[in-house]
């Protein structure tokens, strides 16, 4: 499949040298040099105990733009990521930067899938290319279809020379995504666990059947609830994901019993994570209506409501949302607004609760 720059790491890619323009560029400011590193962060939810340091700058085909790295140092390994950032520290760009032979469709499918080793059996198709935020750059997209699940497709940025394609994103430096996620994220109406009135907020989207987000989900009902008692409320979003086959079901169910008995949604998602390896596509339905009638929905009523998928309005608003907010991935959660990906250790998650009570001090 396409890779794509993970929401969770930075991805270390390679590609041929730009030919440097005569003179050197100036060294990054101090100021911008903290922008983009906490950019960075906000973006793809690097946790603060992982070390990033921005390399020198150097003049590359791009007029308005710079190239840089920025080296990833989890204390176990160190990856390097190429960017972009303009002259006028306004925009980051990051992806998988490619050299192209021509300025052709059929130039760009080739170097896409020898770059991300992407099977033949994988159809993809190079949309037509418009004006960016960057003048450098024209924005295009790349859809990769395989025939058996379906794609977002993938933002596509090609130099004004036609030379250079990249499959990444411009981000705009000016915006605070924390502050973002705060303002685009409803907690009403929304299942929770917790105090409502609690000083932390943990807002997460998960797919249930995402063996990842079972874990998180026993780590917070298990440890960190129990930890912070009082402190901390979670709102659960579902993010079902195209490639499982039935978590867009389970979704459903689990947004029907919160409409029929609030109380019931979390004892049933609670139980759908314990058993997630004895659900199929064949019993799904069975096992959400005999673990929600155990939770204390009505089963008739639950049943008309999965079978009508009278809930799904509801999920496709957390999808919508999740977009808004740059979720790509499960599970994906919201600390105060500060974005957390997967469950890479437990000490993040205290960190970040820490980090917050400490502020309300």
């Amino acid at each position: 499949m396409i890779l794509v720059l993970s929401s969770a790491t930075v991805i270390p890619l390679t590609r041929g040298q730009s030919k440097p323009e005569a003179g050197a560029p100036p060294a990054l400011s101090s100021a911008t040099r903290e922008k983009v590193v906490r950019y960075i962060r906000q973006r793809f939810g690097v946790p603060d105990n992982v070390q990033l340091i921005l390399g020198p700058l150097r003049k590359t085909y791009a007029a308005d733009f710079y190239e840089s790295t920025v080296t990833v140092d989890d204390g176990k390994k160190k990856t390097e990521q190429i960017l972009l950032i303009s002259r006028d520290s306004r925009f980051l760009i990051m992806g998988g930067f490619i050299d192209l032979k021509q300025n052709t469709n059929a130039e760009m499918v080739r170097a896409l899938r020898e770059t991300f080793k992407v099977p033949d059996t994988t159809k993809l198709s190079v949309g037509t290319f418009h004006a960016s935020a960057a003048p450098d750059f024209q924005q295009g997209s790349l859809v990769a279809d395989d025939g058996k699940t379906k794609q977002d497709p993938h933002t596509l940025l090609l130099s004004k020379d036609g030379r250079h394609l990249i499959m990444g994103e411009i981000f705009d430096l000016g915006v605070d995504l924390q502050a973002h996620a705060l303002r685009t994220i409803s907690l009403r109406n929304e299942p929770y666990q917790g105090p409502v009135n609690a000083p932390v907020t943990i807002v997460e989207y998960a797919d249930l059947e995402c063996p990842t987000c079972a874990k998180m989900h026993e780590f917070i009902e298990n440890d960190l609830l129990p930890r912070y008692p009082g402190k901390i409320r979670v709102v659960f979003k579902e993010f079902p994901l195209a490639m499982h086959d039935w978590s867009l079901i389970a979704a459903i169910g689990c947004q029907c019993a919160y409409q029929l008995n609030p109380t019931s949604y979390v004892p049933l998602r609670s139980a759908i994570f314990r058993s997630q390896m004895g659900i199929n596509i064949t019993n799904v339905r069975d096992m959400v209506l005999n673990y929600g009638e155990q939770a204390g929905a009505d089963r008739v009523k639950l049943a008309a409501c999965l079978d009508s998928k009278a809930s799904m309005p509801r999920i496709e608003a957390d999808l919508k949302e999740a977009k808004a907010v740059h979720v790509d991935r499960t599970p994906t959660a919201f600390v105060n607004g500060k974005m957390l990906i997967g469950l890479p250790s437990n000490e993040d998650y205290y960190r970040a609760v820490d980090e917050v009570l400490h502020a309300g001090k």
